[in-house]
């Protein structure tokens, strides 16, 4: 049941200046202010390793240039669930999530048990795709040809406490695998799950990041990969449990050495931002970043197919009333479950 995928460039614009906190509005837009509403915002990203710190970046720098009466600026974050934090506290005005961490936040689950935080979403980005890797030369020996088979093999989950290893422990649960029981269980980041990889320490390893990223590039420079697939019943018994997850297919050639599409999961990325910004605010934001998602697409090319209005409906909660106006506007439909 092989599945594989296609080339996807990991252009991250780590280049993109990030003194666009101060660009100047060269071209008015229409204002978005009301009462309330405060002329600077923060935008909370994630570290200066990953992508949501230049995106954030990107967006700051376009609010600045083409929003009137309103300034900008990324700040870096410990991520997603930080972002959340930051925004129910009131010190960020929108953040850049994984949908699984503002699902938790939005219903008062998890890291967020029993303090919901008052959420929308204004954006949805890029998906972050599951996968499920070994090498060709183990799937050979062991026959990983649905994700169950990884049960009795040595498998990383991915670092303490990392987005991935609640991703990949969601996954186990609906799965009704015990990542205690069920695995020789390893706990390592990215870097050091290639490492053990190569080296045979173990026989795969999860990576939650989105298509074509760079150390598996490196990996499959050495050794051909193995993408385990997520099989139709797996993927149907996993997004009926944890709706904010998305059936996914890498397509075959993202990864030179894997040719078939491989069926996945997927979660995506958002722009939550506090559930009392204005309508006239969110409306301002929204219509300014989707209108210049070329720049938006210069920090992560791989993720430009997906930033249209139409993907508004992955969002894991409902939506702004701003972006769902001028989504409106634009022909789009907007679910009734998404509306607030």
């Amino acid at each position: 049941m092989g599945r594989q995928r296609r080339r996807n460039g990991f252009g991250l614009a780590l280049g993109l200046s990030i003194t666009l906190l101060t660009a100047a509005c060269s071209q008015p837009a229409e204002s978005g202010k009301s009462d309330g509403d405060a002329a600077r915002i923060s935008i909370a990203t994630g570290t200066t390793a990953g992508i949501y710190y230049p995106m954030g970046g990107s967006m700051a720098e376009v609010i600045n240039r083409k929003a009137e009466g309103v300034e900008a600026s990324a700040e870096t974050t410990g991520g997603s669930v930080q972002n959340l934090r930051l925004i129910a506290g009131g010190q960020s005005d929108m953040a850049i999530a994984q949908s699984d961490v503002v699902h938790q936040a939005y219903h008062g689950q998890g890291e967020f048990s029993g303090k919901p935080v008052k959420t929308q979403t204004l954006m949805v980005l890029y998906p972050n795709v599951y996968h499920a890797v070994s090498l060709q030369s183990r799937h050979d020996d062991l026959g990983l040809d649905c994700f169950s088979d990884i049960k009795g093999k040595r498998f990383s989950v991915g670092a303490p406490g990392s987005g991935n290893e609640l991703a990949t422990n969601l996954v186990f649960d609906a799965l009704d695998l015990s990542p205690d029981k069920d695995i020789k269980r390893q706990r390592y980041a990215y870097a050091e799950t290639a490492r053990a990889l190569r080296e045979g320490q173990i026989d795969a390893g999860s990576w939650v990041v989105g298509e074509g990223h760079g150390s598996l590039r490196e990996l499959e420079a050495t050794d051909a990969l193995h993408l385990i697939p997520m099989c139709e019943d797996e993927a149907t018994e996993v997004t009926e449990k944890y709706p904010f997850y998305n059936k996914h297919t890498i397509k075959g050639g993202i990864y030179s050495t894997v040719k078939k599409d491989v069926p996945t999961l997927a979660l995506w990325n958002v722009v939550a931002v506090p559930a009392d910004m204005s309508e006239e605010r969110g409306y301002q934001l929204a219509r300014t970043l989707y209108e210049n998602v070329a720049t938006l697409n210069k920090v992560y090319e791989a993720g430009a197919e997906y930033l249209v209005l139409e993907n508004l409906a992955k969002s894991p909660v409902p939506l702004h009333p701003g972006v769902i106006r001028y989504a409106e506007e634009q022909g789009v439909q907007i679910p009734d479950r998404l509306r607030p």
